[in-house]
């Protein structure tokens, strides 16, 4: 199997299907064999749907052959979240209590996915309800980081980076409220896309808590762009998506003149010297491309931390207490604490998380006008081990011990914040192997301007996983 191969970013994979030197099947081929050569050290995927991918591909295949592809994504393979919805598949959503739960309906973005030819051939592992920033569960196992396995890939998305990091897929899908695209893009060493509220549609009641997005992985930020683009629009099931269908262009000029604030803690993160050490090497990057680049102090403290887990509690925490009475011997100890806990949560709890939440944009909002973006770490440590459990383990930063949750995890404010587009991308690796990552932030709704700063940034350290030395040593 050759590793070019399974590594190949989309947009290539498109070209060559359409002059006919790659066939959908042969990519299909290769991504399956790694999958299967890796699965029980990885454990990326829950359900696998590969016979029938195959019959996709041999389908797809034919239509390249005769000029008439269905769509952008035709003869891709796309591996799906095991939160949302492909009807008649199971969906478990990582968990004891809903592994018997077959959908009747196809979410939007999997409907649109199917539609532009995209090839669903496995879903991607998920902690339990998606309400944890690792990837484990008493259903699936422990899924590990392809770059040093004794390390998490991140979560709620960690199958769906692990799998993209490992050369399992092309593209992915993920889902993000408190940080489960960035937390396993940076984990992991890929891009990942959390778009503005409202950009993507979701399911209920979900959709209708403005902490949650839907949204692209990739290994490159134009495949990034173009899942983005399929999965972007309104739907008529979702009130909360957002009218017209946004397009992005797939290229963008650089960033001279630019104005870039750097923030290194977000006013109350405690950040690793290596994560640290990788952010200011990219900064350095943006300055090479022209940008000016500021150190700024946003004026946020430890509250805007709290009033994020607060609101998380609350709604998350919230919408599973009710398995509480009949299912709590069934429940990972992560989720039977967030559930326990959620019933001390008051609604003046809320309604000040949110009032935390408007305070801190009147910083963030006027310091977009002065600056393009602002750019901070995703994590503020490469990665926690990949059986780390928040009831019971302890962290620490260099020696300064931190909160167990959501602490290491510098995302969670662009969900409060979050009609704010939000890309992560590489910043560089630790001496661990794993990867550290930086976020961009792009004013509201503005997400040209933060794939704009991503791409030049992307062309500037040359890519990633182009080449067997920036890949994993699987």
């Amino acid at each position: 199997m050759s590793d070019d191969l399974i590594y190949m970013p989309a947009t290539e994979a498109l070209a060559r299907f359409r002059d006919k030197s790659l066939s959908p099947v042969e990519l299909l081929s290769a991504q399956i064999a790694r999958a299967e050569a890796h699965h029980e050290t990885l454990r990326a995927f829950t359900y696998t749907y590969f016979d029938e991918a195959m019959q996709a591909a041999r389908a797809s295949e034919a239509r390249w052959a005769a000029g008439d592809p269905i769509g952008c994504l035709d003869g891709l393979p796309v591996a799906i979240k095991d939160e949302s919805h492909i009807a008649g598949k199971p969906t478990s959503y990582g968990s004891l209590v809903t592994q018997d739960f077959i959908p009747d309906e196809t979410s939007a973005n999997n409907e649109r996915i199917l539609r532009a030819g995209g090839i669903v051939h496995a879903r991607t592992a998920t902690p339990e309800f998606s309400s944890a920033v690792v990837t484990w569960s008493r259903l699936w196992g422990v899924t590990r980081n392809p770059w040093n396995p004794e390390f998490t890939p991140g979560g709620s998305s960690g199958g769906a980076a692990a799998a993209l990091a490992a050369g399992m897929t092309t593209l992915a899908t993920g889902s993000d409220i408190g940080g489960s695209i960035r937390v396993p893009a940076s984990c992991c060493g890929l891009v990942g896309f959390k778009p503005p509220y409202g950009r993507n549609p979701d399911d209920t009641p979900f959709n209708l808590d403005y902490y949650c997005h839907t949204g692209p992985l990739a290994r490159g930020v134009q495949d990034s762009i173009l899942l983005q683009n399929v999965m972007c629009g309104p739907d008529p099931r979702d009130i909360a998506s957002l009218y017209p269908k946004l397009t992005l262009p797939t290229d963008y000029p650089g960033l001279d003149g630019w104005r870039i604030a750097l923030s290194m803690d977000l006013g109350s993160f405690t950040i690793s010297d290596e994560v640290r050490r990788n952010t200011l090497a990219a900064a350095e990057t943006f300055r090479g491309l022209g940008a000016i680049v500021e150190e700024v102090d946003l004026g946020w403290g430890v509250e805007v931390q709290d009033a994020c887990h607060t609101h998380l509690g609350h709604i998350f925490g919230g919408e599973l207490t009710g398995l509480l009475e009949e299912h709590a011997d069934d429940l990972t100890s992560y989720v039977r604490s967030l559930a326990e806990n959620a019933g001390e949560s008051r609604g003046r709890d809320l309604v000040r998380s949110m009032e935390i939440a408007g305070a801190a944009y009147k910083t963030l909002g006027p310091l977009l006008e002065r600056y393009d973006v602002l750019i901070c770490p995703t994590t503020a440590l490469p990665a926690v081990p990949a059986d780390f459990d928040s009831t019971t383990d302890s962290l620490d930063v260099d020696g300064t011990p931190i909160g167990t949750t959501l602490e290491w995890v510098l995302t969670t404010p662009f969900n409060m914040l979050s009609r704010c587009p939000v890309i992560a991308v590489p910043s560089g690796r630790a001496d661990s192997g794993v990867p550290t990552g930086i976020q961009i932030v792009a004013p509201t709704y503005r997400d040209p301007i933060a794939f704009q700063a991503a791409l030049a940034y992307e062309r500037a350290v040359g890519g990633w996983f182009g080449s067997a030395a920036t890949r994993p040593g699987l």
